[in-house]
């Protein structure tokens, strides 16, 4: 029988963004059936398999997002659909990673739901590329996503508070921005996954927070000293503001967790 841990290692080794698509609802659907049951353990790739294209360059080398005109509308919606990608691995990825922690069926559960809601933005936003007569991979896009999950591949904690708790957690400051724009600019089909794609994010975040709170209590750390800590040890540069303040309570992270990071 299939475990979840071998489930997610075929979303992971599967180049194909539809197939990731395609296994993430299959296997979101036996997970809650009870047809996938046992955790099991299955190494994840250092890497996940990727299409061809898009190039993947250095964050520094990508152009600056634009919000107006078709060419602009493209731009934003094949960096965010990249994103999304990236984040259906992230989350099949913390899944078999970390098998050999002891922890509870909830856990999966959470992560599970996370990844077939990202498989999900990830269509929306891939159906939005394909009527503007674009398609992903016609574009480059930046590598710095799975770089924040190589450096956390030795510690869930650090997973969690870099992954979750700090590059979601900044897409709960910038989308609510990014849709104003949006909407300045006429274009109202491109909001709609956005406000999807926000509001689920909030629980994503809040899972991540929920996760990094109760492994820090058992392992006798108070969760905000454990965060402060891990985060200078991978972001020394610390947070940029400013902050959304009301999406971050609602994902279970008070301003302790992150003022203090401030840039």
């Amino acid at each position: 029988m299939t475990t979840l841990a071998q489930a997610a290692c075929a979303v992971l080794t599967a180049p194909d963004p539809a197939e990731k698509l395609r296994l993430s609802a299959e296997i979101g659907e036996d997970w809650r059936a009870g047809r996938i049951s046992e955790i099991g353990h299955c190494p994840p790739p250092d890497r996940p398999a990727r299409p061809a294209q898009p190039e993947l360059l250095p964050p520094n080398r990508m152009p600056k997002r634009s919000y107006g005109g078709v060419a602009g509308r493209i731009a934003l919606m094949h960096s965010l659909a990249h994103i999304e990608l990236v984040a259906i691995d992230l989350a099949w990825d913390i899944i078999a990673r970390f098998t050999h922690e002891d922890l509870p069926k909830g856990f999966y559960d959470d992560w599970v739901e996370v990844a077939v809601e990202e498989a999900e933005h990830f269509r929306m936003l891939d159906a939005i590329l394909r009527d503007l007569g674009s398609f992903y991979g016609a574009l480059p896009a930046h590598d710095g996503l799975w770089q924040a999950a190589t450096k956390t591949a030795h510690d869930l904690r650090a997973r969690l508070a870099v992954v979750p708790m700090t590059l979601e957690a900044r897409g709960l400051d910038t989308t609510p921005t990014t849709i104003e724009r949006l909407r300045a600019n006429g274009d109202l089909e491109s909001i709609a996954p956005l406000e999807v794609i926000f509001r689920d994010e909030i629980k994503h975040v809040a899972a991540g927070t929920r996760w990094f709170d109760q492994i820090s209590r058992r392992l006798g750390e108070d969760p905000v000293d454990a965060f402060h800590r891990i985060h200078r040890a991978n972001f020394p540069g610390g947070l940029k503001a400013p902050f959304n303040h009301e999406a971050r309570l609602l994902a279970g992270m008070d301003r302790n967790y992150y003022e203090p990071l401030a840039k």
